[in-house]
């Protein structure tokens, strides 16, 4: 599994609920350019349009060495597909309990198809975010420790 792009923020703004495994309806010059590393899934999310789940705001760069002529837009929304049952899944609790739809990063799988880990999360309060980086630098320094205690 080749990771492209990740969304690191959106562990930091969210608290991740569930994961997904999406896959994404491209063009043929978006997957070369995914093959080169050039997306960006900064401030991108996911909505519902239509009973079809689409990614908004991830950026897939054109390449220079593609077709001149046919230049894709960048930002354009992308359908996701996902089996049924996993769409009603995720619109019930989307709507009823406020959820949001985020995505995680973006891969290569086994099977040289291009994915999406998208995850069902819940907005962190800015008290949880100071709570979860204090976590972590404390973790960190008991690392740390451990490791120049075991020199």
């Amino acid at each position: 599994m080749e990771v492209i792009a990740q969304n690191r923020k959106a562990r930091h703004d969210y608290e991740i609920l569930e994961t997904f495994e999406a896959g994404i309806v491209l063009k043929g010059s978006e997957v070369k350019a995914l093959r080169a590393k050039r997306a960006n899934l900064k401030d991108s999310f996911c909505r519902f349009i239509k009973d079809e789940l689409f990614v908004m705001n991830m950026h897939i760069t054109h390449l220079e060495t593609t077709f001149r002529s046919f230049t894709p837009d960048t930002r354009t929304p992308r359908k996701l597909l996902l089996h049924k049952k996993q769409l009603n899944k995720l619109f019930a609790q989307v709507t009823q309990e406020s959820l949001t739809i985020v995505p995680l990063s973006i891969y290569f799988n086994e099977r040289n198809k291009a994915k999406l880990s998208i995850a069902l999360a819940k907005g962190k309060k800015l008290h949880d975010k100071r709570a979860d980086l204090k976590a972590k630098t404390l973790d960190k320094e008991a690392r740390q420790a451990m490791k120049s205690l075991n020199r």
